[in-house]
């Protein structure tokens, strides 16, 4: 009798787990299946994705997004270019905008312009970030979000060097750097640094590099071909050169200029970072702030996030995937996200929603990064980026090392010269 009462009693418990589990997770037997392939980190933010894509899915019963982390991006461009050149593409594809002259080249990627111009979205996003969707005159990717790198710093170490006014230009950003600048024992022995570089030839070298060519009124990329070798650039390159010259720079370690170690423990007053930092920073308890990047003959930075791109499938899958992206700029998945990770919203209605303003009151730090929106350029998406990074990389790399900038750039530009021919 009793064993007949538990089995019972288990039948009952299984119809109810089961009826609450087709209620949570809605899937129609003939429901569109789409796979969309990330690399997002760090795994609280994956948490949010995965929150709104389980959203996504139980509103539209007949399309199910599978949301699958493939690993950071140097793991994922093996993985992304095999299913491609294979016939095997995912759906959905999250990464950074630079792929896209590489993708477009392969014949992978749904052009998307004649959704975008006819969807509400079109009326919300931000222009700016119009620069890093298109390419050949089509729209190839929409932003899931966006950012922009800004300087970071201390305030009460730069109470401590006798300094109340942030440098605007890159003058006063070497003299507030050198004035940082202490050996605070006596010993000899430099103990705090103005300001953090970034060492490496890798793209984080370059994408915090760029706001200060771009901020020179310089391009690396005119008429279609990598140009670096001009007197922009080279103004630029040594405005690092001479920073490290003056003894006010640390370098970090080869590849990890995105670490905030130093700066954490005080070693560093200034680094170069942006708002996708907000959720370390908050949980140190130390005292942090940022301002713009300062001017060189203009106000510039250059904007990060990544976007997510449709790949060539089938008709019904396509358009499935157009209704993901639809979803991902409404005013609904940019609030959530930018308040669960600290990226900006991309569409200029969520920015402008009280629950943004609300966030940002609570965090007057992303004020910067918003004023900065104002001015952002992207890295250019042409074929053949990694290339042009990475050459690039290497004479930033060089320079930094005691290179001389002029030289560094024109060995820059020869081998990218003998790449592109």
């Amino acid at each position: 009798m009793r064993s007949s009462w538990k089995h019972g009693l288990l039948s009952v418990f299984c119809c109810i787990v089961l009826a609450a589990c087709q209620l949570a997770f809605p899937k129609s037997n003939h429901a569109i299946e789409l796979t969309l392939w990330h690399g997002i980190n760090p795994p609280p933010n994956r948490d949010v994705f995965n929150e709104l894509v389980e959203a996504f899915n139980a509103e539209h019963p007949d399309i199910h997004v599978n949301s699958l982390y493939i690993g950071q991006p140097d793991q994922q461009l093996p993985k992304i270019l095999t299913a491609v050149v294979g016939g095997t593409p995912p759906n959905l594809l999250w990464f950074g905008p630079s792929i896209t002259g590489q993708l477009v080249e392969l014949g992978a990627l749904r052009s998307i312009e004649d959704w975008f111009e006819n969807s509400p979205v079109q009326a919300v996003l931000d222009p700016a970030l119009l620069e890093g969707m298109t390419l050949n005159g089509h729209i190839w990717s929409i932003p899931m979000a966006t950012n922009n790198v800004g300087l970071f710093y201390r305030p009460s170490l730069f109470e401590d060097a006798g300094i109340s006014k942030l440098p605007e230009t890159w003058e006063e950003l070497r003299a507030t750097a050198v004035q940082l600048t202490r050996d605070l024992d006596g010993n000899g022995t430099i103990d705090r640094y103005g300001l953090l570089l970034p060492l490496g030839k890798g793209e984080w070298t370059v994408f915090t590099w760029l706001p200060f060519l771009y901020g020179s009124g310089g391009e690396i990329v005119r008429d279609e071909r990598p140009d670096l070798y001009h007197p922009e650039a080279i103004g630029a390159m040594q405005f690092w050169a001479d920073l490290v010259a003056d003894g006010s720079v640390t370098l970090s370690q080869p590849e990890r200029g995105y670490e905030l170690d130093d700066f954490l423990k005080g070693r560093v007053a200034m680094q170069l970072t942006g708002p996708w930092t907000l959720g370390q920073l908050e949980q140190t308890g130390i005292d942090y702030n940022a301002m713009p990047i300062p001017a060189g003959t203009e106000r510039a930075t250059v904007v990060g996030g990544e976007h997510l791109f449709v790949t060539k499938t089938t008709p019904a899958q396509e358009n499935a995937a157009l209704e993901f992206l639809e979803f991902v700029l409404s005013d609904r998945f940019q609030i959530q996200w930018a308040l669960g990770t600290g990226y900006l919203p991309a569409s200029l209605s969520a920015r402008d929603s009280e629950a943004y303003h609300q966030y940002v009151a609570e965090r007057p730090v992303l004020e910067v990064f918003l004023q900065q929106m104002k001015w952002v350029r992207s890295r250019p998406i042409l074929p053949n980026y990694a290339r042009l990074s990475d050459s690039l990389g290497r004479a930033i790399e060089e320079t930094l090392l005691g290179s001389d900038p002029e030289k560094a750039l024109k060995n820059a530009q020869r081998r990218i010269d003998l790449i592109w021919q």
